[in-house]
């Protein structure tokens, strides 16, 4: 469901004027819309059954958001599988071939390599073309039948200069784009996309030797398979390319209108990434969560771990490990001058970790990895000591670790020191350019590492429980340093979310909490409960009042929750085609998203009557839009 009023979607300059001056008087440094690449919203003819920021449809979001979000929040930008659509598993260095503007390679720029018959078959055949939902399987067939016809006619047709700039592409990235692209090859090969199914034990650790005669050996193999399947090599790096120039340009685009891109690095590394680095991996061990209210068996995320003795050696230097995350790190931060968001920070900074084949249960082995002195298989890389644990707790709960030096949260910290800010200084920024996902488990060393290099997490405050005053997403106790929002991209919108709250107990107490935080001088509080526990449009619209209303710098807001698109983009635990599918509707300049002016003005007044005293003719100004 979408809501269409008469309000404009679209506000003019001197609004969004008015609208970065309420911001900058709250004490906003950062606004910004989370969307993910495929829910961008296509142009009039274009929709393919897939979103990309770069296409015309993008760009045109670009610009209407020029002058009012300093940045777009993208999800993961990896090569996804044709069985998974989660943004979530995707490739670390690979992009994915499904954000390419199919349109522009029909264009002379790129010498027509796609013909426009095919361009609009696929537009037409869209099965999803008159709704707000990707398209996956159809898109990732038919988006690779496209590009094996562009290849094609590349080869024989493109300007020279494409070609030569094609040929440095390939040198200067061969380090990750070999690897890659032989797993390619390697999948044709064997028929399957999956190594540890390959029959060859050889194919399946090509770059995991573990003899000299070994490494001989897979060289050779290495060598007859790029012989064997040198075009279809060249194909994926061909692919890698095309987007890699595309996004420059719109890197470009969105700079000049004053748009920062935000990425997002999961915590997962994909099938393609775990065979080509697992000699860097923790043989036997998986990374997930323990168990907890929603999980009584904890979540095996079946994700490698990285060796803890590859990150760094002895002397403190990055090993391969190490120097594999920092490239990973500076390739995002190149690539997107807003920063990174890290999904799960807890797995870089103190990981839950199970047994391969086992529960992510105490009972099963499970254990933090670097908050386990007592385990006898993870003591050896143990930061916290015996005498630093309150054995009262069990190994999975937050406080467990309770004394720490300094010189122990500096270790817990390396690969955010080392690796992570160092990456983001070397492309040009700092700290502040990353955004930490701390939502859930907090332990006592994540949060040490956190408060010692100043990161920034996340607030959200649809997670408030309301029957806990210290809570710390409940708007009083939100800080300045970090990022508030209603809901991420694995919520439901706030309007879904107030309609389920609506005539309960537990809506009564978030109503009760509101008030005595939002409307401490008003004379009519008990009205304003009973307003708030029966009218859902006026709760979700005190709860975006909230995220402007705290202290919070940076505000960060769902697309959903901005344009009022009544449906949820991911449901966790849920696989298929319609997860990962919602997409801004075409229209969205023709929907009623949330009414902004007046929500910053009640933010205002929120803060109380002098603090509303003091921006009287700022709330004169919004409330004329």
């Amino acid at each position: 469901m979408i809501c269409t009023l008469e309000r404009p979607s679209v506000l003019d300059e001197k609004a969004k004027k008015t609208v970065r001056k309420a911001l900058k008087a709250l004490g906003k440094k950062e606004f910004v819309i989370i969307m993910h690449n495929g829910s961008f919203p296509a142009a009039q003819g274009q929709n393919t059954g897939f979103g990309s920021i770069n296409t015309d449809g993008g760009k045109e979001f670009i610009e209407y958001s020029a002058g009012l979000f300093d940045a777009i929040q993208l999800g993961p930008a990896g090569k996804t599988k044709s069985c998974d659509s989660s943004p979530y598993t995707g490739t670390i260095f690979s992009n994915n071939p499904l954000f390419i503007d199919l349109k522009q390679l029909t264009t002379k720029a790129w010498g027509s390599i796609l013909s426009e018959k095919t361009y609009n078959d696929i537009v037409d055949e869209n099965p999803n073309k008159s709704t707000n939902k990707t398209a996956y399987s159809y898109i990732y067939k038919k988006q690779d039948e496209a590009l094996t016809e562009a290849w094609q006619n590349f080869k024989e047709n493109a300007a020279k200069k494409l070609q030569k700039e094609f040929e440095v592409y390939k040198r200067e990235n061969a380090e990750w784009l070999d690897k890659d692209a032989l797993y390619e090859a390697l999948s044709i090969e064997h028929g399957n996309d999956y190594w540890p199914v390959w029959t060859s034990d050889m194919d399946k650790n090509l770059f995991n030797p573990k003899s000299i005669e070994e490494q001989l050996a897979y060289g050779n193999r290495i060598k007859e398979l790029e012989a064997k399947y040198a075009d279809e090599i060249d194909f994926y790096k061909f692919v890698q390319f095309v987007l890699n120039k595309q996004n420059e340009e719109t890197g470009k685009f969105a700079h000049h209108h004053n748009v920062k891109m935000i990425a997002d690095r999961q915590v997962a590394f994909s099938d393609r990434d775990t065979w080509a680095y697992q000699a860097l991996f923790l043989e036997g061990w998986m990374l997930g969560c323990p168990p907890d209210y929603f999980s009584k068996d904890g979540q095996a995320w079946g994700f490698p771990v990285m060796d803890p003795e590859r990150l760094f050696n002895a002397d403190g230097s990055l090993d391969d490990g190490g120097k594999l995350m920092k490239n990973l790190f500076k390739k995002m931060f190149k690539e997107n001058p807003g920063g990174v968001r890290i999904d799960h920070i807890v797995g870089l900074i103190d990981p839950w970790v199970y047994k391969a084949g086992k529960k992510p249960k105490i009972e099963e082995g499970a254990g933090r990895l670097y908050s386990s002195p007592e385990h006898p298989e993870l003591s050896k890389y143990a930061i916290a000591k015996l005498e630093d644990l309150d054995m009262e707790l069990t190994a999975d709960k937050e406080k467990r670790v309770k004394t720490l030096t300094k010189a122990q949260i500096k270790q817990y910290g390396r690969i955010i020191e080392k690796i992570v800010i160092a990456a983001a200084k070397e492309e040009g920024l700092d700290k502040n350019s990353i955004v930490c996902e701390d939502l859930g488990t907090l332990t006592n060393p994540v949060a040490a590492v956190m408060k010692e290099f100043g990161l920034q997490g996340m607030k959200l405050t649809q997670f408030v429980e309301a029957d806990k005053p210290e809570d710390p997403y409940r708007c009083c106790n939100i800080g300045k340093k970090c990022w508030a929002m209603v809901g991420t991209h694995d919520n439901e919108p706030i309007k879904m979310w107030a309609d389920s709250m609506i005539h309960t107990h537990i809506g009564y107490l978030h109503a009760k909490n509101l008030v005595d935080d939002l409307f401490k001088e008003a004379d009519n509080k008990d009205d304003i409960i009973v307003r708030l526990t029966n009218d859902a449009e006026f709760l979700a619209q005190t709860k975006l009042v909230e995220i402007f209303a705290c202290e919070a710098e940076n505000i960060q807001i769902f697309f959903t929750d901005y344009f009022n698109v009544y449906d949820v983009y991911n449901r966790p635990g849920t696989s298929g085609d319609e997860n990962w599918s919602l997409r801004l509707p075409d229209n969205y300049k023709e929907l009623t998203p949330i009414d902004l002016p007046n929500i910053l003005k009640l933010a205002i007044e929120a803060r109380g009557n002098e603090f509303a005293k003091k921006n009287e003719k700022l709330i004169e100004q919004l409330n004329e839009i």
